[in-house]
């Protein structure tokens, strides 16, 4: 595989993963209610958040020397992602 491929390989695969958290967050609700798309963008980042925190948990499964660092930065990302979700929804 060419440099070219495989670059254009690596900006799809993040395209994709954008484009499937947006949806996930809700895109279609806001131009459905005419409301604000806050709410969207607020919701893909903290998909992300919790994508950050379950790539270093996979690094720490991998990882030798810096898996304590790892699997506290992953767990502390997840929990974040979480408290995030639960704020949104209300209850806390």
């Amino acid at each position: 595989m060419n440099k070219t491929t495989s670059k254009m390989l690596t900006g799809f695969k993040y395209i994709y993963l954008i484009v499937f958290f947006v949806l996930l967050s809700g895109f279609f609700h806001p131009l459905i209610t005419h409301t604000s798309i806050d709410s969207v963008v607020l919701g893909t980042m903290i998909l992300f958040v919790g994508l950050a925190g379950a790539v270093l948990l996979y690094k720490a499964a991998v990882s030798e020397k810096r898996r304590e660092l790892f699997l506290g930065g992953g767990f502390g990302l997840i929990t974040i992602s979480l408290f995030y979700i639960f704020q949104i929804i209300g209850r806390f």
